[in-house]
């Protein structure tokens, strides 16, 4: 129940029955620098209460729960659908959509032809000898498939056939890593030139980066349209089985677990990490464009989210 404001940083956040206990999220890496920072003002408020937070590619997030039965409170994904698709029915009735993104290409001063590089000319380098570029991993990581999806868009956008297999038979296959913040530190040491990432990664850790046109980065609601116009392949939930990936406006997904081993404590960080005043406000200084208010994933059955976390949707 409410009981009253609590004042940090100059807001107003409204503050809940005290719980206590340990709260387990699994989420996305891209929310890794932002959620360090929720989760330090949310147990300053709530200092009895532990949020243990664990960071990888979404759909592998989703995993250890469904494959690996790891208990779990709270999961947030860097795609919303990875929630709709691997745990709505068995595992949770709701899906809060509380964000966005961009697709961004990142570099150092001294990568490659860092000097020449535009938001015009970023794919005939990267086709260029001796360049090094990477993506996430597609089958464990949201932002490995939009890589994927931003390649078909942009040899579709720029007329120039042929592109998406030259760039992908051309790449390094051990510039693929698990999640897309792994790519930072290869960049940072120079064993990349180049890496796809999400805008607020690459300002969060200061990094250089190419803007990619509205019709390519996946950040613009009304291009829709033109986004589904691409997809691709990743691996299934049955051994040797695949699922098609369609393009679509980035959007970030969060629930709380059916089963969730402390339902009270994970009702009070997801409400304080949904609302303006507290999350998404620390989002919108990191570079993260929040929905505010929060809105609801298609699969979502509106009567089962907690009333203190409905109060703060669309």
């Amino acid at each position: 129940m409410k009981n009253g404001l609590f004042v940090l940083l100059g807001l107003a956040v409204t503050v809940f029955a005290a719980p206590e206990g340990v709260v387990t999220m699994f989420h996305a890496g891209s929310l890794i620098v932002p959620f360090e920072t929720i989760e330090q003002m949310f147990e300053e408020m709530y200092p009895d209460v532990d949020v243990q937070r664990e960071a990888g590619g979404s759909v592998a997030c989703a995993r250890k729960i469904t494959e690996l039965d790891r208990e779990c409170d709270v999961m947030a994904s860097a795609d919303y659908r990875v929630i709709d698709n691997m745990l709505i029915d068995e595992y949770t009735d709701w899906n809060c959509v509380f964000a966005t993104n961009q697709m961004v290409l990142c570099y150092v001063p001294d990568s490659r032809f860092a000097s020449e590089i535009t938001s015009d000319n970023w794919f005939e380098i990267l086709g260029r000898d001796g360049v090094e570029w990477g993506h996430s991993d597609p089958n464990a990581d949201p932002c490995g498939y939009r890589t994927l999806l931003t390649l078909q868009l942009t040899e579709d956008f720029y007329h120039q056939p042929g592109l998406f297999d030259e760039l992908i038979n051309g790449r390094n296959e051990a510039n693929i890593r698990p999640k897309s913040v792994e790519l930072i530190s290869l960049l940072q040491s120079g064993h990349l030139d180049y890496a796809f990432e999400y805008l607020s990664v690459a300002v969060q850790h200061d990094l250089e980066y190419v803007i990619l046109v509205p019709e390519v980065n996946l950040g613009d609601p009304d291009l829709a349209e033109f986004y589904a116009t691409a997809s691709t392949e990743i691996a299934g939930s049955e051994p040797g089985s695949t699922k098609t990936v369609t393009g679509a406006p980035i959007a970030y997904g969060i629930t709380i677990l059916r089963d969730a081993p402390n339902a009270e404590a994970a009702e009070a960080f997801v409400a304080f990490l949904l609302s303006a005043e507290g999350g998404l406000a620390v989002l919108d200084d990191m570079g993260q464009p929040p929905f505010i208010p929060v809105r609801i994933s298609p699969e979502t059955i509106f009567s089962e989210i907690p009333s203190d976390i409905a109060s703060l949707t669309e």
